[in-house]
């Protein structure tokens, strides 16, 4: 799987173009469905990732991409739920995300928001 082209509200993942967040669960690429987390916005002043969503929790690393501007919090609950399942949990800001992502670790699942 290559990942490129990582601009606002866009990335492009084996020449494919996605205009939303998306999540990338063994393989399959499926857009990431945040109407869970929203119940939180307030608390966050953006709509965070939280245990509610479908997290893609079956493999060894989750590599979690935070905005172009490293905006999307990630809720404690899920930092939780990654040590209990002995998930490698990576946050970090998309961009630097699909870096490490294109190193083509397996075993290796992601979730990345694409805009702020």
């Amino acid at each position: 799987m290559r990942f490129d082209d990582l601009s606002f509200g866009s990335i492009r993942i084996d020449g494919v173009a996605y205009e939303h967040d998306v999540v990338v669960d063994r393989g399959k690429i499926r857009k990431r469905r945040k109407k869970p987390s929203r119940e939180f916005r307030g608390e966050f002043g953006h709509t965070p990732l939280s245990i509610e969503e479908r997290i893609p929790w079956r493999c060894r690393r989750l590599i979690i991409g935070t905005g172009n501007n490293d905006a999307l919090p990630v809720m404690k609950d899920v930092k939780a739920e990654a040590r209990r399942r002995k998930v490698d949990l990576v946050v970090l800001p998309t961009a630097d995300a699909i870096k490490v992502l294109n190193a083509r670790h397996k075993g290796t699942n992601a979730i990345l928001h694409v805009t702020c």
